[in-house]
């Protein structure tokens, strides 16, 4: 192998890659990132065995050749390059030579051959969404995905996708989320679930609001291509593998109240600072009438705050996890939002006063201990 590259467009795409490269693994080709130079372009690819990303950069090729380069020692001496022009000379040793100015660097690397191979979907299912619509439902769900191994497949979000709507449900037991964009076309209706750190790479290279992307999806594969690169993840299993969500939503609540997110999410910011010094991070409601009082209280103290509400249905007293509760509301661009109750021993259900059918949050109660 030999060719020719801009430092920058080198550094960029390794930076791209690293990051799904295996940290924690007994099989250390995972941990290097796989050089193929052929035709007119250098293609990186990294995996960890569920994530592959691949990435193309133009580059002058004199010589075809492939080799994997250590990770972390390539992507952190690359980047210091990014002004330079590159040269990368493959000798019959697997070592690669890095030429810059009048400076290189050798590296000892592992055959291609190595590698493994990437999931390759090329004639699958399909639909087509604006690229803002996919990253926001992603945005306003991966936050509610577990984060233990007790039941894996709830470390990724269920997208269904039907002939006009895709939707993103991710829960963790204690809180769930839901939220649903119109897609532009689709080939068949789907169901499948992503790891939410395949979901969370996805996300950042969707920088083109108004453009269209394509998602492919080919039994427990899903693949998107943006702007030269491929990010191809293997899922966790389909809708019949996760919790029936639907069963959840209640169709009436015995108490509705209106408030001023803004508001609301103010009171909790400043209700956390005691709660979480010395205290079980709990926040409790006491509704009555047309006003809530957020309260929260530890060994430091406690702050007790009225907020103005429109209240339909019973007064209530009930607690929840603080952190949880913000989460939701953060991601809630509406002025006002609408809590939906069902007595204390029952989950909160969150949705904005505007479009409430495209997003929908649950937060489960805790007991209360005061």
């Amino acid at each position: 192998m030999k060719a020719y590259c801009e430092g920058m467009e080198l550094s960029n795409a390794v930076m791209t890659v690293i990051k799904a490269t295996s940290t924690k693994t007994t099989n250390p080709i995972l941990e290097g990132i796989k050089l193929k130079a052929e035709d007119e372009y250098i293609t990186l690819t990294a995996t960890d065995g569920e994530l592959a990303i691949e990435k193309k950069i133009v580059a002058d090729v004199k010589l075809a050749g492939e080799i994997v380069v250590p990770g972390k020692l390539f992507s952190e001496f690359v980047r210091k390059l990014s002004t330079e022009q590159i040269q990368l000379i493959l000798d019959e040793k697997n070592q690669l030579r890095i030429k810059y100015t009048d400076s290189e660097l050798f590296i000892q690397c592992q055959s291609a051959s190595e590698f493994p191979s990437i999931k390759q979907i090329e004639n699958a299912q399909f639909f087509e969404i604006k690229q803002a619509d996919l990253k926001d439902i992603i945005d306003r769900t991966i936050f509610s995905v577990a984060t233990d191994d007790t039941r894996p497949v709830l470390k990724g979000c269920l997208l269904e996708q039907d002939k006009n709507t895709l939707t993103s449900v991710a829960l963790d037991g204690f809180r769930l989320a839901i939220a649903k964009k119109s897609i532009k076309e689709c080939s068949a209706e789907s169901s499948i679930i992503v790891p939410a750190r395949s979901l969370s790479e996805m996300s950042k290279l969707l920088n083109e609001p108004d453009e269209t992307i394509r998602v492919l999806i080919e039994r427990n594969y899903m693949m998107i291509v943006v702007g030269g690169t491929k990010i191809v993840t293997r899922c966790l299993g389909t809708k019949e593998d996760f919790i029936n969500y639907k069963q959840i939503i209640p169709a009436n609540f015995a108490s509705t109240v209106t408030v001023a997110k803004s508001q609301l999410l103010n009171a909790l910011e400043r209700a956390s600072i005691l709660s979480h010094v010395g205290g079980d991070n709990s926040v409790k409601y006491v509704i009555t009438g047309n006003v809530m009082q957020v309260v929260a209280k530890s060994e430091a103290g406690m702050v007790t705050e009225n907020i103005t509400i429109s209240n339909a249905g019973e007064d209530l007293n009930i607690a929840f996890n603080i952190s949880f509760f913000m989460d939701c509301l953060r991601n809630i661009a509406s002025d006002y939002v609408m809590l939906k109750f069902n007595g204390q021993v029952n989950p909160c259900f969150i949705v904005p006063n505007e479009n409430s059918e495209e997003y929908t949050y649950l937060v489960s109660p805790i007991r209360q201990v005061y």
